[in-house]
């Protein structure tokens, strides 16, 4: 923009201290430097905390809460810090200048002082008696504490088993590393008092109310704009301080404000994933029926409470795929001097499918039993459903055994052998690995669509999700088309615009086709029966007597059909009575609770070499049951791209803090380990339609299906391939120093 500038800001090396003083003095006295603003000055001009919302706010979400039943306590998160920090990374002043190096030079030249406080990163270590507190008002650093299931029930389907299998898991934190890192554009404009707001995101509703609320100012005020995304995977859903401070010191100084991070800010300060701590047992009939199932999951939320969404998403599946009488799980979450933690693409779901499908793969390996047929003697069966699991959530629709057969089928299970001794002959081990999964979809629960039938012809659709690379353009196009009959390259999909969209979700968790075809077949519906109104009114006749079929509107007796961009053309000079003025356009409003439960398997087959530890997987197939699918290719574009997230996660991605200094140690591409092309396989995909009951064109949901069960189908392969070291799990990552430690344990 014309007379724009630049942000830069000063972040804190230390995970955890006093911010005794900041000195920018030395800075603005520096070429270009325009400002330097500090927590102060943000407290000055009465600048509110981020309002993150934490907890899922739709029916069915499980309900989780503070210790002894109470409130949940976030920890405020400001724009910057006045008093604290809590975690490296986390700005602490912002440095405008007329250019970006400008910036980043005086940047450096601020002076904080601060003085250090002892720190904690691991959760389990958060939960030690004598743990530094992150929060004085949380002095035990717990902020969740809830139990699900009935323990009585649990306990004594126990103490009745034939057999206990116990296993505890870490799955480790990683960051999203999206292809652009997060940038924003603010500016404010002094004869309207309006802001505007560029920034990549996952829904600019979202950032409108979240925005206006820290700056204290009417929503009507600011117009938020998030059309290129730059990747996301969950990562930009939530607002940044960074977004709030380029509006304020816009307003400030009168020009337009740019922030861009860097590759290793972002590192340092997106919100990042996973990190939970999962301790599972499993209770066992002499004839492999599971009778309960006990669950403990710790969440490391970080500095502050950005988002309960993965650790409520997990709690109400951990019993996965299986008819399980009984379970009972605690659910917690702690502070820790880190990085906040957020959804993550599959949000929950991939922990606590990892600890159930590993736990399975260990009861069969340890008791006798063949893993798929333990897997089969357990899954819930199609007539079970609806399904109500043994923690209350209530799956809709599903053929898990059949996924299972099809991947099978698809990854030439029963060639397995052959292959083995052909690898072995060679001198590598080969691995099979095998993992079910359901997943839930729920998600914000409202959404709105405006459809507009212009006098050009041109179908005009305004929709409150947010692609990131989903390609909704052309999906939602093909709903659309397929209920007024207009051709797709007639519509035009808009969206991230608050200018334009002014009630909706966003894009997370799944929810974007199911909730957008949902509200799209609501306004087809008063679409039609608006044409239907129009074309009686203008050919003197009754709505009731007005057909429309094969895209075209007819009356009787009446010579001439309408389509629908005849019907806009022709009635726009028209005198249409009050209740059909605005022509072809209708806002349809719906809010949609109930949710879905996707579901599939995937296969991998991999290649360990005894010498290294290195991986090669060979084989990967994936089958998920998505309900109806509008794009199969877009469809099959998400299971790769999920796929080739789950097994980063399983063989190489790893968020690491050391322990000892609370420091980062994976600060850039050369450290975190992101999964390269050759890392990967050709998939073998197929899709599964079995439609859900809970919405008109029964889609569940496709975005997140092959991340969800590819972590626990490539760990049980390495360990399948591990068998004649007696190896009983290997720590995720697998990275071959991992792997080759196992053995080598495994050889003493």
């Amino acid at each position: 923009m014309a007379r724009q500038v630049h942000a830069a800001m000063v972040r804190s090396p230390h995970p955890h201290a006093r911010l005794v003083r900041v000195d920018a003095a030395r800075a603005r006295a520096m070429p270009g430097v325009l400002d330097v603003y500090s927590g102060a000055d943000c407290a000055a001009d009465r600048l509110g905390p981020i309002p993150h919302n934490p907890l899922p706010s739709t029916r069915d979400d499980m309900k989780l809460t503070g210790p002894g039943g109470g409130r949940i306590f976030e920890g405020p998160h400001p724009l910057l810090p006045a008093d604290k920090v809590r975690h490296v990374g986390e700005a602490v002043a912002m440095v405008i200048a007329e250019t970006k190096d400008q910036a980043a030079d005086a940047a450096e030249a601020v002076e904080a002082e601060y003085e250090e406080l002892p720190w904690v990163t691991h959760s389990e270590d958060a939960l030690s008696p004598g743990a530094p507190a992150v929060w004085d008002e949380a002095p035990e650093n717990v902020l969740v504490d809830t139990v699900f299931g009935d323990r009585e029930a649990t306990d004594r389907a126990f103490t009745a088993a034939d057999h206990v299998v116990k296993m505890d898991f870490h799955i480790a934190r990683c960051t999203a590393v999206a292809i652009e890192p997060r940038a924003a554009l603010g500016h404010y404009d002094a004869a309207t008092g309006r802001y505007t707001l560029h920034a990549g995101g996952g829904g600019a509703v979202r950032y409108k109310k979240d925005l206006a609320s820290l700056l204290g100012i009417d929503p009507g005020k600011l117009r938020v704009i998030t059309c290129d995304v730059g990747g996301n995977f969950g990562s930009k859903n939530r607002v940044y301080v960074e977004y709030g401070l380029v509006l304020w010191a816009s307003r400030k100084l009168g020009r337009p404000v740019k922030f861009t991070a860097s590759r290793s800010e972002a590192f340092l300060s997106d919100y990042q994933g996973r990190d939970l701590v999962t301790k599972v047992e499993l209770a066992l009939r002499k004839d492999g029926k599971f009778l309960a199932m006990r669950a403990s999951n710790l969440s490391n939320v970080g500095a502050r409470c950005v988002s309960l969404s993965p650790l409520s998403k997990g709690s109400g599946l951990i019993t996965g795929c299986y008819d399980i009488p009984a379970a009972t799980l605690r659910s917690r979450a702690v502070f820790t001097t880190t990085a906040p933690t957020n959804p993550y693409r599959s949000s929950g779901r991939p922990e606590v499918n990892f600890a159930i499908e590993r736990l399975i793969d260990t009861a069969a390996k340890e008791l006798g039993f063949d893993r798929v047929e333990l897997r089969r003697k357990n899954l819930v069966r199609p007539e079970a459903m609806p399904y109500r699991n043994a923690v209350g959530m209530t799956y809709d629709s599903g053929t898990y055994e059949s996924n299972m057969d099809t991947a099978m089928k698809i990854a030439d299970w029963s060639g397995f052998e052959a292959r083995r001794s052909w690898a072995a002959a060679r001198g590598k081990l080969l691995g099979l690995g095998l993992s079910n999964y359901v997943e839930s979809s729920i998600g914000s629960p409202r959404e709105r669509a405006e459809i507009t039938v212009t006098p050009a012809g041109r179908v005009k659709v305004v929709i409150g999700t947010q692609p990131s690379g989903q390609g909704h353009e052309t999906s939602f196009a093909q709903v659309v088309s397929s209920l007024l009959h207009v051709p797709v390259d007639a519509i035009d999909i808009l969206f991230g615009d608050t200018d334009v969209v002014s009630v909706g979700g966003g894009s997370h968790s799944g929810r974007s086709m199911r909730h957008a075809a949902t509200v799209f077949s609501i306004a087809a519906k008063e679409l039609i029966e608006k044409g239907k109104k129009i074309v009686a009114y203008m050919q003197e006749s009754s709505a009731a007597e007005i057909r429309f079929a094969n895209g075209r509107f007819s009356a009787p007796h009446a010579l001439r059909t309408f389509s629908f961009p005849e019907l806009a053309r022709d009635s726009e000079g028209a005198l249409l009575p009050r209740e059909l003025s605005g022509g072809l356009a209708v806002i349809a409003d719906n809010e949609m609770h109930d949710p879905v439960f996707p579901n599939g398997c995937a296969i991998c087959e991999c290649e360990v070499d005894p010498e290294t530890g290195s991986v090669e997987i060979t084989r990967f197939a994936a089958v998920d049951d998505v309900g109806r699918c509008i794009n199969p290719l877009i469809v099959h574009g998400q299971t790769h791209g999920g796929a080739a997230q789950g097994i980063g996660q399983a063989i190489s991605e790893i968020y690491h803090v050391d322990a000892t200094t609370g420091q980062p140690l994976t600060g850039s591409l050369m450290d975190y380990a992101l999964p390269r092309a050759d890392s990967v396989p050709s998939f073998s995909a197929e899709i599964v339609e079995v439609l859900s009951p809970t919405n008109p064109l029964g889609i569940k949901a496709a975005g997140e299906g092959a991340t969800t069960p590819a972590p626990a189908a490539v760990i049980n392969a390495i360990v399948d391939a591990l068998r004649k070291f007696g190896v009983r799990d290997i720590t995720m990552p697998a990275t071959p120093q991992n792997i080759w430690r196992a053995i080598q344990e495994a050889r003493k």
